[in-house]
């Protein structure tokens, strides 16, 4: 595609090691040294009290959801391990032009930012009655800038692993763009399977996330370098963990906005019967439409 010309920067350096088996090799390598990083973390929770364990693994304190999203630093230390000793390949192999990556990731970052509160703001917007309470200002601004810092290690690390890494070695390999828009974007939606729900809504989070994943290969491939996707990715999470929580729900411990528990999650109460639930309802079909409306701000803000 013409409008993918500039991803052949990132393309090159991964044509001499394309093997398939490498890279195989080498994801399964990311994946076990990362998994191996977690379960050390695991046990040295065991050996602290319940609360602290609680705090890291719901992400329900500050310092606990700072210190779980940290930990996706040895995800990219994995990926560079990988990269450097698998691919012969170092970190700029990946993000692209210092000077492009930058601009990149911060236009794509305010862009997306930019649509997402104005979206928020509009009617109906949410209903005041549900929230319990706000964060004291001070608190939230000064866990501003740490919660963002830990946010970009978060989705840079997963950015490096599958719009870096995958992407780059499967294009190298295969060089149609169906397929290294669609496998790596396989991948990232399968690890966001969510098990703490039923199947239907574990569905709609991998449908979900494989479109997401799907916008940011594409920013990467117009941009040829890794800022946008990152830019992307970590307004997303930013919009996500920073502003709107449920009181002591799951990652609530950076956020301003607090709710009454279930007001976010639209939690049944146990009484009531539950039908199963379609695939396909408008409040997916909203979200589905508000990761291409995301999309197109991202393109919009970076020009391309």
């Amino acid at each position: 595609m013409t409008g993918y010309a500039p991803y052949g920067a990132l393309v090159a350096p991964a044509r001499d090691t394309a093997e398939l088996p490498r890279l195989l090799l080498g994801f399964a390598l990311i994946e076990a040294f990362y998994a191996g990083a977690l379960a050390i973390i695991d046990g040295v929770l065991d050996y602290l009290p319940a609360t602290a364990a609680d705090a890291y693994y719901g992400g329900t304190t500050p310092l606990g959801l700072l210190l779980q999203l940290l930990s996706f630093g040895f995800l990219a230390g994995a990926v560079l391990l990988v990269l450097r000793f698998g691919h012969d390949r170092g970190l700029g192999s990946l993000l692209g032009s210092g000077p492009a990556f930058a601009r990149d990731l911060r236009r794509a970052f305010v862009g997306v930012m930019a649509l997402m509160v104005a979206l928020e703001a509009l009617p109906p917007g949410w209903d005041v009655g549900l929230v319990e309470r706000l964060r004291p200002t001070e608190i939230w601004l000064a866990l501003l800038v740490p919660g963002l810092l830990v946010l970009l290690v978060q989705t840079g690390a997963e950015e490096l692993l599958y719009r870096g890494y995958l992407q780059s070695q499967i294009a190298a390999r295969f060089p149609h763009p169906a397929v290294w828009l669609i496998l790596p974007n396989v991948a990232f939606g399968v690890v966001h399977w969510n098990n703490g729900g039923d199947t239907v809504q574990s569905l709609q989070y991998v449908t979900w996330a494989f479109l997401f994943g799907l916008a940011a290969s594409d920013l990467t491939a117009r941009t040829g370098t890794l800022g946008a996707a990152i830019g992307f990715h970590l307004a997303n999470n930013a919009f996500a963990f920073l502003l709107f929580a449920e009181v002591d729900g799951q990652d609530s411990g950076l956020a301003l906005v607090l709710f009454k528990g279930g007001a976010l999650s639209g939690d049944i109460p146990p009484d009531l019967p539950v039908d199963p639930a379609p695939f396909v309802t408008t409040p997916f079909a909203i979200e589905l439409a508000g990761v291409a409306l995301i999309w197109m701000a991202a393109r919009v803000a970076i020009r391309r």
